[in-house]
């Protein structure tokens, strides 16, 4: 089941919306391939550590069946499906209102000047939180003492980056093509971003909460 968990959370992390339209401006802005690369390398750094840390924190086995650090870590993924259904339900409810005007962030109006360490600093800041957090509660459940393990582990990083590799895999090798591509990407997102949200933040919530509830009683 854990395993199952880490990869539905890795493709809504590749998936999310909101950390892939910052990628896409940085991506098509001035020297966009190498701030593209130090974004990814911000990504992949953040990713890493996190992973590693938690599986020092858990050690070499996952915790025992029915044991309190079983418990507390089924506990914290049921709490954050909780809250992304939340948080799917009530900005569904918003939509049902005048949209409200967005203003864009003060970084993007120097996106062109946007120095690699800054681009590689943007990478974590802009990383969906709460999907990472029950990934990190997946990988305590996980454990980390077989070579079997650590592969699950090594394909949670990279399908949780796979869409920032592809569209910068094409920046750099076709760069027109790409930024044809990387538009129509935003300009969708920008289009469906409350959508999106809503059907991610409830499907994600939906599966967090029934697996977590299904573990707790059985």
């Amino acid at each position: 089941m854990d395993i199952v968990t880490l990869i539905v959370i890795a493709v809504a992390i590749a998936l999310d919306p909101l950390p892939l339209v910052p990628f896409i401006l940085v991506l098509t802005s001035k020297r966009g391939v190498r701030k593209g690369a130090a974004f990814l390398f911000g990504w992949f750094l953040s990713l890493a550590v996190i992973v590693s840390a938690t599986i020092l924190l858990a050690g070499d086995q996952p915790p025992a069946h029915g044991s309190a650090p079983a418990w507390v870590s089924l506990a914290v993924k049921l709490v954050i499906g909780l809250v992304l259904l939340y948080i799917g339900l009530r900005k569904r409810k918003a939509m049902a209102g005048p949209p409200k005007p967005k203003e864009p962030p003060k970084w993007q109006s120097g996106i062109d000047d946007m120095s690699m360490w800054f681009a590689m600093a943007l990478a974590p800041i802009t990383q969906p939180w709460g999907l990472i957090a029950a990934g990190v509660t997946a990988v305590i459940g996980l454990g980390a003492a077989t070579a079997g393990s650590i592969a699950v582990l090594i394909v949670f990083v990279v399908l949780a980056t796979s869409s920032y590799l592809v569209l910068e895999l094409g920046a750099a090798f076709r760069p027109e093509r790409a930024q044809h591509i990387a538009n129509g990407i935003r300009t969708w997102i920008q289009s469906h971003t409350d959508q999106a949200i809503v059907l991610g933040s409830i499907g994600i919530g939906l599966f967090l909460v029934a697996s977590s509830a299904y573990q707790l009683l059985t």
